[in-house]
């Protein structure tokens, strides 16, 4: 069974930059489409909001509007891994933010319901 698990979340200053990573184990992703959404706080209806995908071969991206500019996706399949670089955070970046994957597309796409595969999610707070 496949197992998404991200890191580099914390507390940043706004203006500042953050990496995060999303790890995959028990299988590879290597042909699967992957993304990241978050939740921020107060979303009671759960709703994530798309932040960026990309290609099983990472030549094609999206970026949701929220963070266009400021953020970058990539991925290195030979670690099975997805990274996602922002630039710039706000205050309104505060969010939970997970990583997903298409298991069965190489495609990417900007809604959550398109993803099968989801990690638990890691925090990103920043303040003013």
């Amino acid at each position: 069974q496949v197992r998404l698990v991200e890191s580099g979340g914390g507390i940043v200053q706004a203006g500042e930059s953050l990496s995060l990573s999303c790890t995959a184990s028990g299988s590879t992703l290597g042909q699967s489409a992957m993304g990241w959404f978050r939740v921020t706080p107060g979303n009671e209806q759960f709703i994530r909001t798309f932040i960026a995908s990309i290609s099983w071969d990472g030549t094609i991206t999206y970026y949701g509007d929220s963070v266009k500019g400021r953020a970058a996706v990539s991925r290195d399949n030979t670690k099975n891994t997805l990274y996602l670089h922002m630039n710039n955070l706000k205050p309104e970046d505060t969010a939970r933010y997970s990583c997903a994957a298409r298991r069965n597309s190489q495609w990417p796409t900007t809604t959550q319901n398109t993803y099968e595969i989801w990690g638990q999610g890691i925090q990103v707070t920043v303040t003013s």
